[in-house]
């Protein structure tokens, strides 16, 4: 049987795959029967899809399957109307041996498409070109070297957007760029602006918003899981913590007001209290860093829905991260 990867599969096609379990939940049907909503992913792609109780593996699922396990699967590949599942017809444990059809757990993990190091680079040239406060300037770079090695492969999140190995960076880069571009435009659009936009403070604020998912998140093979901290607090608190912190030792010292607008940053990023911000955004660098957050995640979730969605006609499932379908064309 011909190895394959997941996008790789059309529908009524049968394969071999080695995939990664992410997820298995124990559920029951609306009539009260009992099933597993279970989860399998390679690095292109993810599927969860139902192993009903009456299933040849439900026994089996129930006993000895187990997310964070690499697996041989042999399967066909069905689109239904509960979107795409796995007919599985042979699973068991990938193996060392299994190296020889080339199985390879790091090329089973998903990660950025971009080299980690090259963007952690450019996200310093970032600060250092566009950022002119000096004690600002080192504040940001303090932040950034000291967590270099976690920022090289942490994730933005658990799932929905850039939640791969390398995403933070990605992600972080991409929003302080595009905050760089704003606080650009809109500084020559109002020069009249009292106090004027502060463009460093843009740029900070991008590169910094989504510092406290260091904390937050702990990354696993199966995805990342919040840790403590991340769960009783989250990381718009545990960001503006580690800024104050970082900014308690900083030589030159960073002044009062700065340190404000920047933990305003922090704090307001996500606009609305249901969203996670206790405040929404009160400045207008707070506004920019709002918005290239927020079209930064949406535009990676728009991304991702056309790729991987397998619904048939001109637009795709609503089942998706941002809960409507998108339009792929006729």
């Amino acid at each position: 049987m011909p190895i394959a990867t997941l996008a790789e599969m059309t529908h009524g096609r049968e394969a071999d795959l080695f995939l990664l379990m992410t997820d298995k939940e124990a559920l029951t049907t609306k009539t009260g029967k009992p099933y597993f909503r279970v989860g399998f992913r390679d690095a292109g792609r993810q599927l969860n899809f139902p192993i009903w109780g009456d299933s040849p593996w439900a026994v089996d699922c129930r006993d000895n399957w187990t997310p964070g396990v690499f697996y041989k699967i042999r399967a066909v590949y069905t689109d239904t109307n509960f979107g795409p599942q796995l007919e599985i017809r042979k699973i068991r444990e990938a193996v060392e041996a299994d190296a020889a059809d080339g199985f390879d757990p790091n090329c089973l993990l998903p990660k950025s498409r971009f080299d980690p190091q090259k963007m952690f680079d450019d996200l310093l040239e970032l600060a250092r070109l566009r950022i002119e406060s000096k004690p600002l300037r080192n504040l940001v770079e303090t932040l950034l070297r000291t967590n270099r090695e976690q920022l090289l492969d942490h994730p933005a999140a658990r799932r929905n957007h850039h939640a791969y190995a390398g995403g933070l960076l990605e992600h972080s880069l991409s929003v302080a760029r595009t905050c760089a571009f704003l606080a650009d435009k809109y500084a020559e659009y109002y020069p009249e602006m009292q106090p004027p936009l502060d463009r460093g403070m843009v740029v900070a604020g991008g590169i910094l918003h989504d510092i406290g998912k260091l904390r937050e998140l702990a990354p696993r093979p199966e995805g990342a899981d919040r840790t403590a901290a991340g769960s009783l607090i989250g990381h718009i608190l545990l960001g503006r913590d580690m800024v104050r912190e970082a900014a308690a030792d900083c030589a030159p010292p960073l002044d009062a007001e700065t340190l404000l607008r920047l933990e305003h940053l922090i704090i307001a990023h996500q606009r609305l209290p249901e969203w996670g911000s206790p405040l929404p955004p009160m400045t207008p660098e707070a506004l920019l860093v709002h918005y290239a957050d927020d079209i930064d995640a949406k535009y990676q979730m728009m991304f991702a829905i056309l790729r991987d969605d397998a619904a048939p006609g001109p637009v795709t499932s609503r089942k998706n991260p941002l809960m409507h379908a998108v339009y792929r064309g006729g």
